[in-house]
């Protein structure tokens, strides 16, 4: 296989990583504003504005700017095709053409998608601790909002979350209102969860300390199962690169200290 042929194979598995990392759980309905002079539709249509909420650079990160990213990848994308076509195969000279740019243009959406997944799995993974000191607050007699107000004053992406919750309910907003917002920015299961549990006992008057005890003993058991599959699809990785890296390097310090003492074999013999 030629050299022209592995940069095909390479530029159609960029553009699937790519697609991949984009094709993911897009919230509807969310709007950020003014759009930097891009048409409402087309915006929508490319879900920039909620990528960016999602990833938590809410403004840091104007859609303008994110789709000149887009379209300089692309153009960087471009540029590449026009070097790699000539040289790859007849068959393969149009994908390579259409992967590099549309692989370019994607790749700014597909490190935003990575991101906000990064950030939701940070966000799970303080849920627990959170929810115990929302169930205390709650035995203590204390309104859940109290409860997450205290919550939001520490670090991370919940506590931001959560601080922008409790500022839009100081604004006005209803509960129920900035609970739906917060489950737009963050889509994650774990959240819905809570909230539902906080709407049950408001409307019904379910205790909440015991419910939250046990959600906050659920997730952290759904997250020690996740730590072991992690651990045991690790386990062959490990093994693979020790028998291509490490066997190979031991073995070659043998035969470069064989050769180094080969006269001295040879005197024996």
């Amino acid at each position: 296989m030629g050299g022209a042929a592995l940069l095909a194979i390479a530029a159609a598995m960029l553009l699937a990583a790519a697609g991949r990392e984009v094709v993911a759980a897009r919230p509807r309905g969310l709007r950020t504003g003014p759009l930097q002079g891009l048409p409402a539709r087309a915006a929508d249509r490319l879900a920039l504005a909620p990528r960016i909420v999602r990833a938590g650079l809410e403004g840091r990160l104007e859609v303008g700017a994110l789709l000149a990213c887009k379209c300089a990848s692309a153009t960087v994308g471009v540029g590449f095709a026009f070097l790699a076509a000539p040289a790859a195969p007849a068959r393969l000279a149009p994908l390579v053409a259409l992967a590099l740019p549309a692989a370019g243009f994607l790749a700014p959406d597909a490190v935003l998608e990575r991101r906000a997944r990064r950030r939701v799995r940070r966000l799970t993974t303080a849920m627990p601790d959170a929810l115990d000191l929302l169930a205390t607050a709650s035995a203590a007699g204390r309104s859940p909002l109290a409860g997450l107000a205290e919550i939001s004053s520490g670090s991370g992406p919940l506590a931001e979350e959560l601080a922008v919750l409790v500022a839009e309910s100081g604004c006005g907003i209803p509960q129920r209102s900035a609970f739906a917002n917060l489950r737009r920015r963050v889509p994650a299961r774990e959240l819905a969860a809570m909230f539902g549990v906080i709407e049950r006992s408001r409307r019904y008057g379910s205790p909440l300390a015991e419910q939250l005890h046990e959600q906050a003993s659920a997730l952290r058991s759904s997250q020690r199962r996740r730590i072991e599959e992690d651990a045991a699809r690790a386990a062959p990785k490990i093994q693979l690169a020790v028998a291509l890296l490490l066997v190979p390097s031991v073995l070659l310090m043998i035969a470069a200290g064989l050769l180094a003492n080969l006269d001295r074999f040879l005197a024996g013999i």
